[in-house]
């Protein structure tokens, strides 16, 4: 699938929204680290390096969530096709 650049935003977006629904906080900071999933006195917490590109943070954001488990959410279609072929390339 071809995604074309000015979607990434959105796509973001909903990734976050995805995130809240199943109780994760995303963050985004500052630092020398990739990003991930980890877990903070019992809080879900997905952190993002805030100077990544746009398609990274995309990428890392996917590969938590598929970490955290949302096999069984519901996703508009679309939505749960770029999840699953974004979360490969990790």
């Amino acid at each position: 699938m071809k995604i074309k650049e000015k979607e990434f935003e959105n796509i973001l977006q909903d990734l976050k929204q995805i995130a809240h629904t199943i109780g994760a906080r995303v963050r985004f900071e500052i630092g020398d680290f990739k990003g991930g999933y980890c877990i903070i006195k019992e809080s879900k917490i997905i952190v993002i390096n805030k100077l990544s590109p746009l398609q990274k943070k995309v990428l890392i954001l996917t590969s938590a969530l598929k970490e955290l488990g949302i096999e069984e959410l519901y996703l508009p279609p679309k939505l749960r096709e770029i999840i699953d072929e974004l979360g490969e390339t990790q």
